[in-house]
């Protein structure tokens, strides 16, 4: 035999969603646009590590002191910038400065092992060939992804794809001019980087467009203010935080 429950028995769920409701609060919380922090520590990095790949300066013993700034600026800057982003529910600077991050934070301690007599550099590096591989496909995806939000980052995500590109076929099939080419790419991509962050920089602070970079969506006229902020004047609104 089969009962029915009666609906005066059945639990409410509209005095559920009202219960809830009345004993939630909203938090505002402050959010920077992490990717000025994230661009800013890539472009430093890379500049001052590409400029030694392309022979500007040092010599071999050269990246015993370059792993240092790499793995603090282009590692632990990016990474954190990467997370940030995370909660700033930005997918593609999550992924790109998360993963290029780590990247960097890799680099810092190979060469560290490497300075101290751990691991011996071998010639060619194809080891660090099929880093910059690996790295080079997930950097074309974000290139990809990066035209939906404008094109000085998309310039700065393609430009390193193209140059960890050119240095894994170098690294792999040991081919210096490959590798040189690589490295000059890299020093573009950095100026580039440098660029869209202080454009991202100035646009937070003066609250409206100072440098274009070539947004998709929203004017990108110097002077004008952005049709969608680059952060919030109160923080990131939508955290619900229960009592």
């Amino acid at each position: 035999m089969m009962t029915h429950m009666s609906r005066s028995a059945q639990p409410s769920h509209d005095g559920e969603f009202e219960f809830w409701r009345n004993h939630a609060t909203i938090s505002l919380q402050p959010v920077a646009a992490p990717s000025i922090l994230g661009l800013f520590g890539y472009a430093a990095a890379t500049f001052v590590v590409a400029t030694n790949l392309a022979g500007w300066y040092g010599n071999v013993t050269t990246q015993t002191f370059l792993f240092p700034f790499a793995a603090m600026l282009g590692g632990l800057a990016q990474f954190l910038a990467g997370m940030w982003a995370y909660r700033a529910r930005d997918g593609l600077a999550t992924a790109m400065h998360g993963i290029w991050g780590a990247f960097w934070l890799s680099y810092g301690l190979l060469y560290l092992l490497i300075a101290i007599g751990v691991l011996v550099q071998p010639t060619p590096f194809v080891a660090l060939g099929f880093w910059f591989a690996a790295l080079a496909a997930i950097t074309w995806s974000g290139t990809v992804a990066a035209l939906a939000e404008n094109i000085g980052l998309a310039l700065v995500l393609g430009t390193l794809a193209a140059g960890a590109t050119c240095l894994a076929v170098g690294q792999i099939a040991n081919i210096s001019p490959w590798r040189t080419a690589g490295a000059y790419i890299l020093i573009a991509s950095a100026v580039i980087g440098w660029y869209t962050a202080t454009a991202m920089m100035l646009e937070g602070t003066f609250r409206r467009v100072i440098l274009p970079i070539g947004k998709v969506r929203g004017p990108n006229v110097p002077g004008r203010e952005p049709r969608q902020v680059i952060q919030f004047m109160e923080g990131e609104p939508g955290i619900k935080v229960g009592q």
